[in-house]
């Protein structure tokens, strides 16, 4: 199985307990490859960088949820099908300086997920800060707080007014939601700084199309542009950024915006390892999938999540396939565990159909819009609505338990603003004081 996100995880956790007989006699192995021992639980990156959740809590740990499971902590490089071969690296044979194994399979299950899809914006390398792992959300929020500290003690107008301009470029559910926690967290923080307001800080929100929140409907995309912008945040709409060159954003608008946070949410890609095996991809890199979750065409191979382009029969429209968002990979790891357990004991498989119910979304602390069901909320009901839907969702009930504890310890007591950013850099400390002391030359005889 490649990846261990939402769809893997799941897939992997619902096969040992249909397998538990088979993995007990030895006849049956599921070996897990992922690059991290853990899941990221993407939906709660927003609040995890605000603070209103640990880090340690966004993420569940795979040696502990997937016991019977055997865990590859490294990457595939490529797949083989042909020959039921993958070419992966781990930690060890890096070590080794071995350049990887080769490891052998009868069932090939493929949930890499997807990677940020990134445009060829100059300076964007260099400067840009992505929002798909929970590393990068802690990172964030330690950048903007840091960016705080600067504006704080510089006494150059143009440094602080770069410190304090935050861009986001991506206006769906990534872009919107961090930027709405983020600028909540900012607005807080603020206080306790004797020379920033909340309204020295500058917030841009960079869109291409005529809307955000596409998923929410027109309506409720509206009433959140109406709530960000009363809130003093700037939201451009068919908008780009150019360039981040020289930590200056240039939109195609002719604004240019000197900044030293420029946080790229504009969509995904599948993940590179598909484009290196010798399946069957559609026109966006994803892997072409019938109604089974089985590869299009090939025996012995599976797919669910970002990177399966899977029919949605429940539309009832030719050529629709299902979004590749947290709710439908939720429910096809449902379905792609029983099949493939269907497949080994011989027993008819079952098609995946799921009817879009709707979407939540939140703009920060106590402010949110919802679409479920055809009801439209906002507001306080809203942000609810998706703190309860997502407790729900997150896996394990340890996990349900800390994020509710910390919720309610967070509604009892302060933000917590701390700038943790030298985690980042562990060692920095203790190289500087094992380093040899400076050579000055000869001291000067008096």
């Amino acid at each position: 199985m490649v990846g261990g996100g939402y769809v893997g995880m799941y897939t992997a956790l619902r096969l040992q307990r249909q397998l538990r007989t088979e993995l007990r006699a030895g006849t049956v192995e599921i070996v897990v490859v992922t690059p991290d021992p853990y899941m990221t639980y993407q939906p709660f990156l927003p609040e995890a960088a605000a603070g209103s959740i640990s880090p340690r809590h966004v993420v569940v740990p795979l040696r502990r949820v997937l016991d019977r499971c055997r865990i590859l902590i490294g990457e595939v490089g490529s797949i083989d099908h042909a020959k039921r071969t993958a070419f992966l690296s781990t930690l060890a044979t890096e070590e080794e300086g071995t350049g990887g194994i080769e490891l052998t399979y009868d069932e090939l299950v493929l949930a890499p997920g997807s990677v940020s899809r990134t445009l060829p914006v100059p300076g964007l390398a260099d400067h840009g800060i992505g929002f798909k792992t929970v590393e990068e959300a802690i990172g964030l929020r330690n950048h903007v707080i840091e960016q705080m500290d600067i504006a704080s003690s510089t006494r150059d107008p143009a440094i602080r007014d770069a410190a304090l301009t935050f861009v986001f470029v991506g206006g769906g559910y990534a872009g919107v939601e961090a930027l709405g926690e983020l600028e909540d967290m900012a607005r807080y923080t603020a206080r306790y700084y004797h020379n920033v307001k909340p309204e020295d800080l500058r917030w841009v929100l960079v869109e291409a199309s005529d809307r955000i929140l596409p998923e929410v409907g027109e309506t409720m995309g509206k009433y959140a542009i109406r709530e960000l912008r009363g809130r003093n945040i700037d939201v451009r709409l068919e908008t780009r950024i150019e360039s981040c060159e020289d930590r200056v954003a240039v939109l195609s608008d002719g604004t240019r915006l000197p900044t030293r946070t420029v946080v790229w949410t504009a969509g995904v890609k599948p993940a590179p390892v598909l484009a290196a095996t010798d399946l069957p991809l559609n026109e966006r890199g994803r892997l072409r999938c019938t109604a089974h979750l089985a590869v299009e065409g090939v025996e012995h191979a599976w797919a669910a999540g970002d990177a399966a382009a899977v029919p949605d029969i429940a539309s009832g429209e030719p050529g629709k396939e299902c979004a590749p968002n947290a709710q439908h990979a939720v429910r096809q790891a449902k379905v792609l565990a029983e099949n493939i357990a269907a497949s080994l004991a011989g027993r008819p498989l079952t098609e995946y159909a799921h009817a879009y119910v709707g979407s939540v979304a939140s703009l920060g602390l106590h402010k949110g819009v919802a679409h479920v069901y055809g009801r439209k909320l906002k507001g306080y009901p809203a942000w609810l609505m998706h703190r309860a839907y997502h407790l729900s969702r997150v896996p394990t009930f340890n996990r349900k338990a800390r994020v509710l504890a910390e919720w309610t310890l967070s509604g009892l007591f302060k933000r917590e603003i701390v700038s943790l950013g030298s985690l980042e850099h562990p060692r920095a400390e203790f190289e500087l004081a094992a380093a040899p002391p400076p050579d000055h030359g000869d001291k000067p005889s008096s």
